[in-house]
């Protein structure tokens, strides 16, 4: 019988954003009887249904309580947490690295891996960009949640052999909301004929929900049926905000801050919107697609790997206003359409992003790291991204 095998992973926290919800899927559907997870979150507990998601799995989580900012304290707490679990496998997110590097460089008992969710350039800032490099110099294996993402890598650090792993999400749940479309929207104040585009995103420049605010200004908000419904938080809400009110659209665009009924509201929705400049492989497309609903996005990072332009939804040009503002009107105006390319989206979701087919990924992955039978083309491969990082 085979040792079970300790995965610890380490993120900032667990707040809503799709890196750590990424990270939650992974632990809580692990096989319990070969793997054994723990979580590591670096700054206090932030009451989100992460936490309640992995209370529910029987996965351990260790808080930290960093504070903002540089904190010192952290560097000690970690090591502590990684000598206390004395892990198999470290699996890192986001931007740890620069906490967890120095411990993780001195457990030579342990593999290690980093899931890189953004496109490089984008991951961390350019004055720390140094610590993944050396990282990944020095034994720990990048993944790269898309083509996208694994390009990057090999354009800024030279990583020119990066593994895949395409992000999932456990479709049935977004295909089965808990409450029902009617009552949802009688609920949150809106008609039955009400016309929804939504958007589940942080409040962020990456996310650029300005111009999602000025295209549906130019074009859907021209029908006083049509709404804009914006999930999520952030330093920009404010600014948008007034945006929304220059604009005389404060009866038309609706902000409601953090759900932890996301399947609830997409069910609710008639169109899924995001406007991002950038994406590494977007949870929100494919809870969206999920649900049922079409897509307008902008083309950033993996997005045009998620839908087919015309078939699941409407790929725009990243920043183009009035192409976002037209493929946006052209649903608005469209019900059979809508419905079908709901439907497109809905299969294609069943059929390429269940968390199961991320999550058997992973263990393989895991494998690989731990079976000692693939140690040495494990090493071997180190070795030769090693070699590339230094030519580079």
């Amino acid at each position: 019988m085979l040792n079970k095998v300790k995965v610890l992973h380490i993120v900032p926290m667990l707040s809503p954003g799709g890196a750590e919800r990424v990270a939650v899927h992974i632990v809580t559907r692990l096989n319990r009887q070969r793997y054994e997870p723990v979580v590591v979150s670096l700054w206090g507990r932030m009451e989100c249904d992460l936490d309640r998601l992995l209370a529910e799995a029987g996965v351990e989580v260790r808080y930290l309580d960093k504070r903002p900012g540089f904190d010192y304290r952290t560097f000690y707490r970690l090591h502590r947490a990684l000598r206390d679990c004395s892990p198999d496998i470290v699996h890192t997110h986001l931007h740890v690295l620069r906490y967890a590097l120095p411990s993780l460089l001195l457990l030579k008992h342990a593999s290690h891996l980093h899931t890189v969710h953004n496109l490089a350039e984008r991951e961390i800032e350019a004055g720390v960009r140094w610590i993944q490099r050396y990282a990944f110099n020095r034994g720990v294996v990048p993944v790269a949640v898309g083509e996208e993402v694994a390009l990057s890598l090999k354009r800024l650090y030279g990583v020119r052999r990066c593994r895949v792993i395409s992000n999932g999400i456990p479709t049935d749940h977004y295909a089965r909301p808990q409450t029902s479309r009617q009552e949802w929207r009688r609920r949150e104040g809106f008609g039955e004929n009400d016309l929804l585009f939504g958007c589940v995103a942080r409040f962020a420049p990456q996310k650029n929900h300005a111009l999602l605010v000025k295209a549906f200004a130019q074009g859907p908000a021209s029908d006083p049926t049509a709404h804009l419904v914006l999930v999520g938080e952030g330093v920009l809400q404010k600014q948008l905000e007034e945006q929304t009110h220059k604009l005389g659209l404060a009866r038309q665009v609706h902000f409601l801050g953090v759900r932890t009924d996301i399947p609830d509201v997409l069910g609710a929705m008639d169109v899924f919107a995001l406007s991002s400049d950038y994406e590494g492989n977007p949870l929100s497309v494919m809870e969206a697609m999920a649900a049922g609903l079409p897509v307008v996005a902008t083309a950033a990072g993996g997005v045009p790997n998620l839908l087919e332009n015309g078939k699941e939804g409407f790929i725009v040009p990243p920043g183009n206003v009035q192409d976002l503002s037209n493929a946006m009107s052209f649903l608005l105006g469209n019900g059979e359409l809508r419905q079908s390319l709901g439907r497109a989206a809905a299969r294609r979701a069943r059929e390429n992003f269940d968390v199961s087919a991320m999550v058997q990924a992973y263990e393989e992955m895991y494998e690989g790291l731990v079976d000692p039978a693939h140690r040495l083309e494990a090493k071997r491969l180190v070795q030769r991204q090693s070699t590339s990082l230094r030519r580079a």
